[in-house]
């Protein structure tokens, strides 16, 4: 019932070695901001949501949408479709409130 090595490797080679990778890609990315979130907040002792947080986030689903839309997935396309839009927006609202605060824009971490 499972996967067998040959079917993995012969769909890899149909799509491509390219879009695997942007797959992969997307996939690490998206993942690493729940880690780099822990770290943040492990360091400050409270629950934090660190502005890099946002940026993996628009790079992972941006990723991910691009190997979706690829793969013809029509579970993953909606999954990732709007994702960048509240990201940004959440982006958005972190550097406004800087701004109207005269505060210094955030660092990355």
């Amino acid at each position: 019932m499972g996967v067998k090595f040959g079917q993995i490797m012969s769909n890899a080679q149909e799509l491509g070695w390219f879009w695997i990778a942007i797959g992969i890609i997307g996939t690490i990315a998206f993942s690493m901001r729940f880690i780099v979130q822990w770290i943040i907040s492990e360091k400050k002792k409270e629950s934090v949501i660190p502005i890099s947080f946002w940026y993996l986030s628009i790079v992972g689903s941006t990723l991910m949408l691009a190997y979706a839309i690829r793969i013809s997935d029509p579970i993953l396309i909606p999954s990732f479709l709007f994702n960048s839009l509240i990201y940004g927006r959440n982006l958005y609202l972190i550097y406004a409130k800087k701004s109207r605060d005269g505060e210094t824009l955030p660092d990355a971490a």
